[in-house]
């Protein structure tokens, strides 16, 4: 029986950080993975997540931003792969909107650099984007996007090379506490340690279900279009990053081409998906779905979807509120978990990383976290 410092059960986004952090720290780490590296089955791949630092989903999360800015750019120095880009953002809808509002609200408490534009700017400043009367845009010059799968690989890579035993298409099947930390068995063995951390996806609510979290597994398309006359006016240098709410409160959210003439423009609905588990996840991207992303983005992106170019499913696994859900088990104090990110939690993922090693390795951390604390909804015991 093979024994470890930390056992990390989960190799997406904030596993892959958080064994890389660990390893980095010098402990001795095994990491779990029930695919292969990089895989298509949650929400850590579609080549690209927003990043930006006006958060509408609360101004308590951008301290954790900015560190995470500063950890991607140490990931990509450290990693030499080419992980961020700042092309600049909008968050569009009206004055009242929680996306306009909510990071308007964010970016004056934390003295953010950032722009109001009405209507008529924003159409001059980004002819591909048809705002309505009354909707207003705050444009931050500091957001862009991430590459998804690259940031695994990035992870992996230095968490092998700084002695981590990483397993892939092994995943953790069972756990139990021990005298001394926790014992693990996957389908090829057992393994020992004094620290678990469970980095699950959307295999949440089978992994945690003692944890008590109502967890909801959606499953959300990402599409992308050929725009009608080429991708020139939607290039990273022309088009930023933009979230868009609607007077309904349903959102969108889009990309420029970054992937070349042939990438097209990549454009998805915001958490309005259907109910699924991992194990379920209908792959197929019907016609249905791409029609009606068609018509909804194509008054307000008029030049978009000319012709559809492909659809990628993806996996939310959403929480009550829409926080996350990093702490240590309240019952089980060998065990920290990092689950239920929402939709909108690849951003954080170094940050995230550097939490759960230290909650792994010292019980607590400097960052703020309370947000996150699995005990609030109640249904766990202490």
């Amino acid at each position: 029986m093979s024994s470890y410092d930390v056992i990390v059960a989960g190799l997406g986004g904030m596993g892959s950080a958080t064994a890389m952090r660990l390893a980095t720290r010098g402990v001795r780490v095994l990491g779990l993975e029930r695919f292969a590296a990089a895989h298509a089955r949650g929400a850590s791949h579609g080549g690209s997540r927003i990043i930006r630092q006006s958060y509408f989903e609360g101004a308590d999360y951008v301290p954790l931003l900015l560190r995470s800015y500063e950890l991607f750019d140490e990931l990509a120095a450290d990693s030499g792969h080419d992980l961020i880009t700042l092309t600049g953002g909008v968050m569009i809808g009206r004055p009242e909107s929680r996306t306009v509002a909510g990071s308007r609200a964010s970016a004056e408490r934390w003295g953010l650099a950032h722009e109001i534009l009405d209507a008529a700017e924003l159409r001059r400043r980004v002819p591909t984007l048809a705002p309505k009367p009354g909707e207003i845009a705050l444009y931050e010059s500091k957001a862009g996007f991430v590459r998804p799968e690259l940031t695994v690989i990035a992870n992996l890579e230095l968490a092998a090379r700084r002695g981590a035993d990483l397993r892939f298409h092994e995943p953790m099947t069972s756990w139990e506490p021990t005298a001394d930390g926790v014992r693990v068995v996957t389908g090829r063995g057992t393994y020992t340690a004094g620290q678990l951390v469970i980095t699950p996806g959307p295999w949440a609510p089978g992994l945690l279900a003692d944890l008590g979290v109502p967890f909801r597994i959606e499953r959300q398309v990402q599409f992308w279009f050929r725009p009608r006359g080429g991708v020139a006016p939607f290039l990273p240098e022309r088009h930023p990053i933009y979230i868009w709410e609607d007077t309904d409160g349903g959102q969108i959210y889009g990309f420029p081409a970054i992937d070349g003439p042939d990438g097209g423009a990549k454009i998805a609905f915001f958490r309005r998906g259907a109910e699924t588990t991992p194990d379920d996840l209908d792959t197929e991207v019907h016609p249905g779905e791409v029609a009606e992303m068609a018509d909804y983005c194509g008054e307000r992106l008029p030049g978009l979807p000319a012709e559809f170019l492909r659809g990628e499913p993806c996996l939310y696994t959403l929480t009550p509120d829409g926080h996350f859900v990093i702490g240590r088990h309240p019952a089980h104090a060998a065990v920290t978990v990092a689950c239920g990110f929402s939709g909108h939690g690849f951003k954080f993922v170094p940050v995230v990383g550097e939490i759960v090693a230290d909650l792994a390795t010292t019980g607590g951390t400097a960052h703020p976290i309370a947000l996150f604390d699995p005990r609030r909804f109640g249904g766990s015991p202490i």
